[in-house]
């Protein structure tokens, strides 16, 4: 069955395509909830303008997506994190760790495009890739470090209790 697309969606069209699916796809699915019409030259016509909007739209979002690759490709995060002597996170790096140190200085980058294939659970430098759009991807390097503890504060205090008993 062709139906005309009333929105864009992932892995099927852009707005205004005609393109064909099963019929219960689009009888069950596409057309109750409005993603679709049924592709009639009335419809077509007169959802030529929003196409044409649509695809100006579509340009930007990539001209700003490739500037946000050109800007954030190589880019280097540095975090601290707990570990064992053997170099073995107590916990792991995400996403989302990656993503807020990224944002923290000045990259564009959403959770979402940070791609790993699982967390990082050992110190050391890691490359990380951040997938922006299927062609568009940047490269990160992704540096952790031991976190430093403090313990010569709790040394300080000693020697005042002793002050204070003398």
């Amino acid at each position: 069955m062709k139906v005309l697309l009333c929105e864009d969606i992932k892995k099927l069209g852009w707005l205004g395509d005609v393109v064909d699916v099963t019929e219960g796809y689009a009888r069950n699915y596409l057309l109750p909830q409005g993603m679709a019409k049924v592709a009639t030259d009335g419809n077509i016509r007169a959802i030529a303008k929003a196409k044409a909007e649509r695809a100006e739209q579509r340009l930007q979002e990539r001209r700003r997506m490739e500037k946000a690759v050109a800007a954030v490709n190589g880019a280097e995060a540095v975090l601290a994190a707990k570990a064992n002597e053997q170099g073995v996170l107590f916990g792991s790096i995400s996403e989302s760790m990656i993503g807020v140190n990224l944002r923290s200085q000045g990259f564009a980058v959403a959770d979402e495009i940070i791609k790993l294939p699982e967390h990082i659970k050992n110190l050391g430098t890691h490359e990380v890739t951040l997938r922006f759009a299927d062609d568009l991807t940047a490269t990160v390097r992704v540096t952790v470090v031991p976190e430093q503890v403090e313990e010569p504060a709790k040394e300080e205090e000693k020697p005042q209790e002793q002050a204070e008993q003398s």
